[in-house]
């Protein structure tokens, strides 16, 4: 007989305790609700985490994604490459700063942009290219190495939407790098959105290694204003008759945004970033129990295919699922796990086969992106679950493939 979970498993969640609730009220009692010194201290707690020499905080992983666009001077008249199994977001943002973008395909088995892959969209490109976005899905690093180093004979710059990936690492050559320090990019972007490794309710964050543009995302997120005095274009006005600093004084050099992180958040990801050991360790945990269960599954259905040299923190558990020959669509699948208490959901639809980028640039033929969504299904994955959970969800998968 097959035992029924005991509560409803959506596909992530945040794992909130009372130190984190604490660490909130502790800033709604005090000074700063935002732009105050919260902010400051995740940044640098969050740079020591991923092992790049800085961090600019921000409201979203889409805002880290645009800033990184503006810092980078993308705009009118660039392109740029973008894996089409992704979050919308990681081709808006070139959109909305009037970049174009070029899809590119991404491996069957991974969802990941590859070196072939990259070439082959650069090949379709029209020599616009400025930069190219790699996107660590579901927690798994792409080929950074490899890939870099096309971009760099191809005079692109490299922004990895490290979103999925807050304590993945990878390796090269024999040395493991840590996604987030930009050791093969320019700039990496992540979000703390609820269902991520770690949740601010909604954040973001930028890293890098080059000081100008850690200079430069912070003005952006802040109206592209400037308060240092020795970049002022206009030093005069910055003082009195008397030689006094006028304490009030500001300078707008560039047209920014309020992509601002409150305190309020930063202080949610503070006390959450303390926990991040043991939020991989679980995670961890229960992605060997699932990959161990899910073996007498195959050919069926199987896990998205591992990358060697990788080690992954997965913040999505995907499957692909062979529909036909089980006899079942995805939605009877989805709907019938629903009513066991498993939530599952889909990562993601084809970017390109969105309506808006369709009436843009045609239908495209991205046979890896088509054939990895057909088949991939997201598992419950996120540290308040046990493993008994996992064992009952895969227990309830077995049962409804088998119908």
């Amino acid at each position: 007989m097959t035992l029924a979970l005991k509560r409803p498993l959506s596909y992530g969640r945040q794992s909130i305790d009372d130190d984190d609730i604490a660490a909130v009220a502790d800033v709604l009692r005090g000074n700063f609700l935002t732009t105050g010194p919260t902010a400051g201290k995740f940044e640098q707690a969050f740079a020591r985490a991923v092992d790049a020499p800085f961090a600019v905080v921000c409201s979203s992983g889409t805002a880290a994604l645009h800033l990184a666009v503006l810092a980078l001077d993308i705009g009118a008249g660039d392109s740029v490459v973008v894996p089409s199994m992704t979050f919308v977001a990681t081709a808006n943002v070139a959109r909305l700063a009037g970049a174009e973008v070029v899809f590119a395909d991404v491996d069957p088995d991974t969802g990941l942009l590859t070196p072939a892959t990259l070439e082959a969209a650069l090949k379709r490109d029209t020599g616009k290219a400025k930069a190219v976005f790699p996107v660590h899905l579901n927690g798994q690093a792409a080929a950074m190495p490899e890939i870099a180093a096309i971009a760099r004979r191809a005079g692109l710059k490299v922004v990895e939407d490290a979103c999925h990936a807050l304590g993945t690492t990878y390796n090269d050559k024999a040395a493991a790098v840590t996604v987030g320090s930009a050791a093969h990019s320019d700039l990496s972007c992540f979000s703390f959105h609820p269902v991520k490794t770690i949740a601010m309710g909604e954040g973001g964050a930028v890293t890098g290694r080059n000081p100008a543009l850690a200079e430069r995302l912070a003005r952006l997120r802040n109206h592209g204003m400037e308060q240092r005095p020795e970049v002022f274009e206009s030093p005069e006005r910055a003082r009195d008759a008397g030689g006094e600093a006028n304490t009030w004084y500001y300078e707008m050099p560039e047209v920014g945004l309020n992509y601002r992180a409150s305190d309020i958040h930063c202080a949610l990801g503070l006390s959450q970033l303390a926990k991040l050991e043991k939020f991989v360790a679980k995670r961890k945990v229960l992605t060997a129990r699932y990959d161990e269960l899910l073996r007498d599954l195959a050919p069926a259905l199987k896990p998205v295919r591992r990358l060697p040299g990788c080690n992954p923190v997965l913040h999505l558990y995907a499957v692909l699922i062979d529909f036909k020959a089980v006899g079942r669509s995805r939605a009877q699948v989805m709907k019938a796990l629903k009513a066991r208490n498993v939530g599952t959901q889909v990562h993601y639809v084809p970017v390109h086969m969105q309506p808006y980028y369709r009436k843009r640039y045609g239908d495209l033929d991205l046979p890896g992106a088509r054939a990895y969504y057909e088949c991939c299904l997201s598992l419950p994955l996120y540290p308040a679950m046990d493993l008994e959970e996992a064992d009952l969800v895969v227990d309830a998968l077995k049962g409804v493939l088998a119908r």
